[in-house]
């Protein structure tokens, strides 16, 4: 079973929504998936606001790079204005670590940084094209 760390912004529920559509499509069909707001190991009422403790930063920071670590893939969401800095982060880290990242745009039309698109193994438009793609790399 493959490993899939699904990156994304998370900053409405449309982003995490649409995260948690990638999430379902490859856990239905083997996945096995970490979607950082779903999965972290703190408390979920720290996560409603932005006063967090330093405690709590770590936490988040150590996993999300441990489930990086583990994982074979990347799946990252491109979608808005730019792509997201810790979305970049994470595909950047799975670029040094020679895995693929595979990105979905979501049929956006912009350029995007040539430096961060250059780390992205393929893009696709939707996720109906997913399972295809991810069984191909």
């Amino acid at each position: 079973m493959k490993k899939v760390y699904i990156a994304g912004p998370l900053f409405n529920i449309h982003e995490k929504r649409y995260l948690e559509e990638i999430a379902e499509i490859l856990e239905s069909n083997g996945y096995d998936c970490f979607l950082p707001h779903r999965d972290q190991t703190v408390d979920p009422e720290e996560l409603k606001g932005v006063d967090m403790s330093q405690e709590t930063k770590d936490t988040i920071f150590q996993t999300d790079l441990d489930a990086l670590n583990k994982a074979d893939i990347t799946v990252a969401l491109i979608t808005g204005q730019d792509i997201d800095s810790g979305t970049c982060s994470e595909i950047g880290y799975t670029y040094a670590l020679k895995k693929p990242v595979l990105a979905i745009d979501a049929e956006e039309r912009r350029y995007r940084n040539l430096f961060v698109e250059g780390m992205l193994t393929v893009t696709i438009n939707n996720t109906d094209q997913l399972l295809e793609t991810i069984d191909a790399l």
